[in-house]
């Protein structure tokens, strides 16, 4: 065999077998669930938790339980974090210890963060001399796993490609959205602020439908089936925002206004809780007060913007 050859694939190898090792810190029902999947591929799992209990599971199958964060972050070149938030990874991380075992290792976070706790934390990692990646989970535990299950990262563009494959452990949804740490997490954030308020209105619509004695679970099914188009309608407006040009083209702001007046006259007349549409109507208010009502729909943007 050509020696050059051989050297390439010991080189291999040697990478190969590294870069299997992960440490997970944080053994929550998320830390808990990445760390059963990295076993499940194959990879060589540390774990460390703040209480120990809950390693057993992931002990009997061949995962090793570090006796300190810092013997955590010393087992693997790639240390993924998945604790309560900001204050907790700092809590973990922050010392003289932790910090001086960081150099050389890559640091990918999937702890909830805001944006600029994100970008902290990178510096301070950095500082360290680690590599940082930040990311986003957009699933639940149990959706974990799967060819679309998607997470955004952002941050070390060379740590993402180098353990892209370890990170499709976790989900083949992945997005890599620049070199800012804190752009995961923007997005994060956004992401959700569409989840919560389409669930609020949802179930403020389940309370319309008891209020009328009619089936909730119907009605969980009319919505399932007509969420598909609203959210082509939803993209359709986000591109009108990205041009910042409101001309009417599929709802005019008018209809919207009428039809959140008569939510929340609903509301008060089946004297059930307003909270919601009372909301949306103030805003809805302001956006014909500032002379939107004959633009398109996403003209309430600008009321946001104001």
């Amino acid at each position: 065999m050509d020696g050059a050859l051989l050297h390439s694939k010991n080189e291999s190898a040697m990478q190969t077998k590294t870069t299997n090792k992960v440490t997970v810190i944080g053994l929550g029902m998320m830390g808990s669930t990445l760390a059963q999947l990295l076993l499940d591929s194959g990879h060589a799992v540390t774990i460390w938790n703040r209480s120990s209990n809950k390693a057993a599971a992931l002990i009997e199958q061949g995962a090793v339980l570090a006796a300190s964060p810092q013997e955590a972050v010393a087992a693997s070149p790639l240390v993924i974090i998945c604790v309560m938030g900001y204050a907790a990874t700092m809590n973990i991380l922050d010392t003289p210890a932790v910090a001086a075992a960081l150099a050389g290792k890559t640091v990918i976070q999937l702890s909830s963060t805001s944006p600029n706790e994100a970008q902290q934390t990178a510096d301070w990692a950095i500082a360290q001399r680690a590599i940082y990646l930040d990311g986003a989970i957009q699933a639940a535990p149990s959706q974990m796993g799967r060819p679309d299950t998607p997470i955004f990262f952002s941050g070390d563009q060379q740590a993402f490609e180098k353990y892209n494959d370890t990170l499709r452990v976790f989900g083949g949804g992945l997005t890599y959205l620049g070199p800012k740490a804190s752009q995961a997490s923007a997005v994060d954030l956004a992401t959700l602020s569409y989840i919560y308020g389409s669930v609020l209105g949802f179930f403020h619509g389940a309370h319309i439908m008891e209020a009328a004695g009619l089936s909730v679970d119907d009605y969980s099914t009319l919505v399932a089936g007509i969420t598909p188009s609203f959210g082509d309608f939803l993209q359709h407006e986000g591109k009108m925002i990205h041009r910042n040009d409101f001309s009417i083209s599929e709802s005019p702001l008018s209809i919207s206004i009428e039809a959140v007046g008569r939510i929340l006259q609903q509301a008060r007349e089946a004297g059930i809780n307003d909270s919601f549409p009372q909301y949306a109507n103030n805003m809805m208010q302001q956006g014909a007060a500032a002379g939107y009502a004959g633009e398109e729909l996403a003209a309430l943007i600008k009321v946001l913007r104001q």
